[in-house]
């Protein structure tokens, strides 16, 4: 089979190194991709923008299957154009992508189908908006609405910062039309975990839970990012409490698409957190989490393309994992999330790890970074421990690189913990 994957960054290079692994992928074509993939599939200079582009190269390269990477393709119709025009696709319709696209939206659901999840309230007047945290108080959370990028979620830890993210997204506008609707929820205490599964309709498959850090810093200190690093399997997520968010997350979450008329196909992306009282959404994704893929994928044993012909055929793909832990450190450009250089030269990596690259693009024969995540570092090891040491001999330290950072605490937080 011709296989197509749309997408530039570390998820779609993960997902490409997978797919290459396939012995039913004839030919491997990722669009736009980035220099980093050349070795894993033929790049296709499309933008994921451009529609009438991808349709007709699928069309005149006989591609029998698209996988769509990111977020944005998928809130404007990509997949329905696919379909349209009779071209089999794995990913979810704008309609039912909307679990992603909109916070408010997704929170309605989970109220309806009694899916655990923070209370919250939806406001476009910041007046009102600030009463709200008024009466709760702090801390609490504050989301845009719509897309931003990973960036649109403040967790404040006073009113005032409160105060200021409600200005800034419903006054000042800084995530344009992403924020101007905002939701304000009540702060959750617990471990984070990503739980993705593979959809279709009301067949839920879950994958191995993950661990990502969105903060920029060591320590979790700084400004949310869009993921500087991830783990799987998560020690302390045990098999029951996977269990149970399977089947009253996901499963209701599936299941209520399908009410709603909204059904889902593609990768559903739970992001949790265990509280007292059990595992409860912090958000859903309409896609691969990045960087979860980048340690979720490397620890099935299963052909990708096999599993994902399986799901769109009804048919439980049969899931198989390995008995390792993947760890995986996000090399970002200096500055990032905010402004940061572009065109640094990337530093060499070596050792027994993998790359996964994200923001680069080939000048003069070396790579050279485009983007805010430039690229994962990661390895497999028996142990959290021994995978993480893996990734850390091979970079070299935050003061030796010149013009990019990494968090150097990835995982050791639990590095104690069985597995």
């Amino acid at each position: 089979m011709n296989v197509l994957v749309v997408g530039r960054g570390g998820r779609e290079h993960s997902i490409v190194k997978k797919l290459s692994e396939s012995v039913k992928v004839d030919e491997l074509f990722v669009a736009p991709g980035n220099a980093g993939m050349e070795s894993h599939a033929t790049c296709v200079p499309i933008e994921e923008t451009e529609r009438t582009k991808l349709i007709d190269f699928a069309k005149n390269n006989q591609v029998s299957l698209t996988i769509i990477g990111p977020e944005n393709p998928l809130l404007d119709g990509l997949a329905d154009a696919f379909q349209a025009e009779g071209l089999r696709v794995f990913a979810p319709r704008r309609e039912a992508a909307l679990i992603e696209g909109s916070k408010s939206f997704a929170k309605e659901l989970m109220m309806k189908y009694q899916i655990p999840t923070a209370s919250y309230e939806t406001f476009t007047d910041p007046i009102a908006a600030k009463q709200y945290v008024n009466e709760i108080g702090a801390p609490i959370v504050i989301k845009a609405d719509g897309l931003a990028a990973g960036k649109g979620v403040i967790v404040a830890e006073t009113k005032e910062i409160a105060f200021q993210a409600i200005d800034d997204m419903l006054v000042s506008k800084t995530f344009s039309d992403a924020g101007a609707k905002v939701v304000v929820e009540e702060f959750l205490v617990g471990s984070e975990f990503s739980l993705m599964a593979f959809v279709n309709g009301d067949n839920v498959y879950p994958m191995i839970p993950a661990r990502d850090h969105k903060r920029a810093f060591d320590n979790d200190e700084g400004p949310n990012t869009g993921g500087m690093g991830a783990y799987a399997p998560v020690a302390d997520i045990t098999e029951d409490v996977i269990v149970y968010a399977t089947k009253e997350i996901l499963q209701k979450a599936a299941s209520g698409m399908v009410m709603e008329d909204r059904s889902f196909t593609g990768i559903l992306y739970a992001g949790l957190i265990m509280t007292d009282n059990g595992p409860k959404v912090i958000e859903f994704n309409a896609r691969f989490g990045d960087p979860e893929t980048q340690v979720v994928l490397p620890l099935m044993k299963n052909d990708l393309l096999q599993v994902l012909l399986d799901v769109l055929h009804g048919k439980d793909p049969q899931l198989e994992w390995e008995e390792e832990t993947c760890l995986g450190v996000v090399l970002a450009s200096f500055g990032y999330p905010d402004a940061y250089r572009k065109g640094v030269v990337l530093p060499d990596i070596d050792g027994d790890s993998f790359i996964v690259y994200a923001g680069v693009e080939e000048s003069d024969n070396r790579f050279v970074s485009t983007g805010g995540r430039v690229l994962l570092v990661g390895a497999k090891g028996k142990t959290l421990g021994a995978a993480s040491r893996l990734v850390y001999e091979c970079i070299p330290s935050n003061e030796e690189l010149d013009g990019f950072f990494y968090r150097t605490d990835i995982g050791k937080i639990e590095e104690g913990a069985p597995g």
